[in-house]
């Protein structure tokens, strides 16, 4: 893989130019994850102050928490919180160091503060939870200084800069009829995104139809997608209409598209090409006019290395993509989706009243450790996770005056990172600390490749990321060249003044070895040449 060179001043034609994207300036920030009020969860202040060089102070009256999209806000105002205000210091290179107040009672990531504690730029990217006197949550990240969006629109609860982006891709491609591909982790809500795309199209007065194609049998897989015709198999006692059909003018999801059978895959292909289907046992095609949403947890790219999945069908298939953000990038919605969820469920249990607290000195319903151990938890579920557990704890302690774990909810929210039992030490070499992919620069990623001659998983090891970020990353750098992205042309010239060796091929184009053999078999090159 290498950075496309840039075009020759001197030729003729001027080369088309991309837009750069716009990056939002990111900006430390305070978000409420607990306070006896629940409904100020998700209230933020924004530390502009601090990244301008100048310092900030937490205290019981100061400052003033808005909730984004909203202008008016107030303070903690918590009676048990200190005077003496915890103040944040700006420090060199993006770092802050905390300073408690005397006699203030401080805990930051679990730990309470005895002194002042310097925070890295590493730790305000993850989001660092701090407990003031036992009762208020506030989580330290960073933010979008320009977001004034209301944190529940498109029905997607949350303000964080993960989630905005989310959102703006909904606005940009509901009203066209290009397929789109939404990727993310299990849990994070992809189908709630396809549900907002076909609300918010020309197509939302039509059917919106969801497959999850990892649950339907492989041998029905095609009869379910496209319909069967009477007596094309045992059992087919009448016509199948197939959810194509079904759809016929409106929206369908396919979720867990990459779980889909290879015969299936090949039909699927031919669907977002011509806009005809063969129902099963069918000799003339049927024409249909659906607009196709499809999502998945799973690697394609990787599939496609291995043979499971059709090149041409993930193009096909990503005619504009979605990236979801794992919740883990997003805690500071933590807060908002707990209070949401609870909520829920509340209400559908006649409960309502114990989210209303009328006594500031009363104990909350929502304890500030509780909340802090779901802020910290990495959530491997994401959304659908943590709404489990909501509902969990609301069943739980129903009628309680406040929110307690039990044995299996305490195994169930230890933290991952939490060190295991002492074993003989193994002299190996050091791991890299995990780190977002959202924080690596196009640069380093070239640097890394270049490293790891373009191999990608110890290319994914030396930056500290999943292989499935990695692949995310290389979609989101275009300039990135990978061996799918080379012309045929291209490789067909390497091929012959190499003399088809991969290995020289692959040094000289900077792209991985077994990805541009890959593109070689599909070209025909590895076949001797008559």
């Amino acid at each position: 893989m290498r950075v496309k060179a840039p075009a020759d001043a001197s030729t003729a034609e001027a080369p088309v130019r991309r837009r750069p994207e716009v990056r939002a300036e990111r900006t430390p920030a305070l978000t409420l994850f607990a306070h006896p009020r629940l409904q100020r969860l998700g209230e933020r202040f924004l530390l502009e102050a601090l990244a301008a060089g100048r310092e900030v102070e937490v205290s019981r009256n100061t400052p003033d928490f808005t909730r984004p999209g909203e202008g008016l806000g107030g303070p903690l105002a918590d009676p048990f919180l200190s005077r003496k205000p915890l103040r944040l210091i700006p420090r060199p290179a993006g770092r802050i160091l905390l300073a408690p107040g005397e006699g203030s009672q401080v805990i930051a990531s679990g730990e309470p503060l005895s002194g002042p504690r310097e925070l890295s730029v590493q730790e305000l990217s993850e989001g660092v939870a701090l407990e003031l006197g036992g009762r208020v949550g506030l989580l330290l990240h960073f933010a979008d200084a320009a977001d004034d969006h209301a944190p529940d629109a498109f029905g997607m609860v949350g303000a964080s800069l993960g989630i905005q982006r989310v959102r703006q891709r909904i606005a940009q491609v509901a009203a066209l009829s290009v397929p789109v591909l939404i990727r993310g982790e299990t849990g994070a809500g992809k189908e709630l995104i396809a549900r907002a795309i076909h609300e918010h199209s020309p197509r939302r007065q039509r059917p919106f139809l969801s497959v999850n194609l990892a649950a339907v049998p492989k041998e029905l897989a095609a009869a379910e997608l496209f319909g069967a015709r009477k007596g094309a198999f045992t059992g087919a006692v009448k016509d199948q209409k197939g959810v194509f059909l079904a759809a016929n003018g409106g929206t369908l999801f396919l979720d867990e598209v990459g779980d889909a059978p290879p015969e299936v895959q090949v039909m699927l292909l031919r669907v977002l090409e011509t806009g005809e289907l063969y129902p099963v046992g069918a000799h003339q095609p049927i024409k249909v006019d659906v607009r196709l949403l499809a999502a998945t947890d799973a690697q394609l790219e990787a599939q496609i290395e291995e043979g499971r999945f059709k090149a041409p069908l993930l193009h096909r298939l990503a005619g504009y993509v979605i990236h979801v953000p794992p919740l883990r990038e997003r805690r500071e919605d933590i807060g908002l989706l707990f209070h949401h969820f609870a909520r829920e469920e509340l209400h559908a249990l006649g409960a309502a009243c114990q989210l209303a607290t009328g006594d500031a000195y009363a104990e909350p319903w929502l304890p500030v450790g509780l909340a802090s151990r779901l802020v910290r938890y990495d959530w491997p579920g994401n959304i659908r996770q943590l709404r489990n557990v909501t509902r969990r704890l609301v069943i739980d302690n129903r009628d309680k005056p406040s929110l307690r774990l039990d044995a299996e909810l305490e195994r169930e929210l230890a933290s991952p990172s939490a060190p295991a039992p002492a074993a003989p030490v193994v002299p190996t070499t050091p791991a890299v600390k995990r780190r977002r992919a959202s924080d690596i620069t196009e640069a380093e990623l070239v640097a890394a490749l270049r490293e790891c001659d373009w191999d990608l998983n110890p290319t994914a090891d030396r930056l500290g990321i999943a292989r499935a970020s990695l692949y995310d990353l290389l979609q989101r750098h275009p300039n990135i060249r990978t061996a799918g992205r080379l012309s045929a042309a291209e490789i067909s010239r390497c091929h012959q003044e190499c003399q088809g060796d991969l290995e020289t091929m692959a040094r000289r184009l900077e792209v991985s070895r077994k990805a541009l053999a890959r593109r070689v078999k599909e070209l025909g090159l590895d076949r001797p040449q008559r």
